[in-house]
């Protein structure tokens, strides 16, 4: 089963009626648990009826019950599930950080597993060939854009980063070809960003897209990296997803030093000797 069943509770999470959602959470944050459970446990600490979880795990395309807890657990088996993130009122300080920390491994253990290598490297090249290169995100992502920033501009690459609709359609306009825009988005259903994507498009830049799949802005790049990820976005800021951009421009970062050689790595020792004299020394021991 691997993570498909967990990938298919989430995806599906906003289409179940309000009761089956309980059942889901719960299923999500106490897996181990709900193996040895009998139907009518699983019912009462979820606070639903019975029927409601036969209509659960019918809905997830079991037989029933018995046939759910079977899939459950050689999913467990297989050692690689992580819970969603969720969270009760009454959570402690333990339950809701564990529950943060094994949600992002899993969301990173995902994506990781369906990046589409050839796109990957596709966009790699085009970064490494790349005269100019900017970054393009709003809220959460406009924080991404910028740390991405941050770790291009040693690579002896021009690059800028922008979280303003006006900035980024004036950067937008200035682009040639060989020129390369990453936009970021954790929706991908941002009218601006999108409009300042089909600027770039249309002057002849590449678009490298960290984006979901199925979204408007995946329909406008040129190099779709997608990043699905299934947040409550609506109570909490979300955490996952923006790690799992993080990592894959550290992905993205790494390809173009290696692409660009030796030389490349000298520069970024110097870059790294450069900041010794504004550190205080490590202690002796």
């Amino acid at each position: 089963m691997s993570r498909a069943l967990f990938d298919e509770l989430r995806s599906r999470m906003e289409h179940f009626r309000r009761s089956e959602q309980k059942v889901a959470r719960f299923v999500l944050r106490n897996p181990e648990e709900v193996i040895h459970m009998r139907i009518v446990d699983l019912a009462t600490e979820a606070k639903v009826s019975e029927p409601t979880v036969v209509r659960f795990c019918r809905a997830l395309g079991c037989n029933g019950f018995q046939d759910f807890k079977l899939k459950l657990a050689q999913m467990l088996a297989t050692g690689s599930q992580f819970a969603q993130f969720s969270m009760n009122d009454d959570d402690s300080v333990a339950e809701f950080s564990h529950s943060i920390f094994d949600s992002t491994v899993g969301t990173l253990l995902s994506v990781r597993d369906r990046l589409d290598n050839d796109l990957l490297s596709k966009a790699i090249n085009a970064l490494a060939m790349a005269n100019r290169v900017e970054f393009y995100g709003f809220g959460a992502s406009g924080a991404v854009a910028f740390d991405a920033q941050h770790k291009f501009f040693r690579l002896q690459i021009s690059t800028s980063a922008y979280a303003d609709p006006h900035m980024q359609n004036m950067s937008a306009v200035t682009l040639k070809p060989g020129d390369v825009v990453v936009a970021i988005s954790q929706t991908g259903r941002t009218k601006a960003l999108v409009a300042s994507v089909q600027l770039a498009r249309e002057v002849g830049a590449t678009v490298i897209g960290l984006c979901p799949s199925g979204s408007p802005l995946a329909d406008e790049v040129s190099i779709p990296l997608f990043i699905d990820v299934h947040e409550d976005i609506e109570i909490y800021t979300p955490m996952s997803s923006r790690i799992a951009h993080l990592v894959l421009i550290d992905v993205l970062a790494v390809g173009v030093a290696k692409t660009r050689g030796p030389k490349l790595t000298e520069q970024l020792k110097s870059v790294k000797r450069s900041l010794n004299s504004l550190r205080f020394p490590e202690p002796e021991e």
